[in-house]
């Protein structure tokens, strides 16, 4: 289970959670602050847009033909 969690988890984001597991989230938020959160919007921003948006939308263009 371990290993696929690791192989699901994006590696850019294993710092912040390192971080976060070690000190705890004030800590994690004080060190990191802005560029923690602007990370973690873009990331779920950019991969909601993928699958909620483009993926449907080209499915829907094949099988409508628009």
């Amino acid at each position: 289970m371990k290993i696929l969690r690791n192989r699901l988890f994006p590696n850019f984001l294993k710092v912040y959670v390192n971080f976060y597991k070690e000190n705890g989230l004030k800590l994690t938020i004080k060190k990191y602050g802005i560029k923690l959160i602007l990370t973690v919007f873009i990331f779920y921003l950019i991969r909601d847009s993928i699958l909620y948006l483009i993926i449907p939308y080209f499915a829907l263009k094949g099988i409508f033909n628009f």
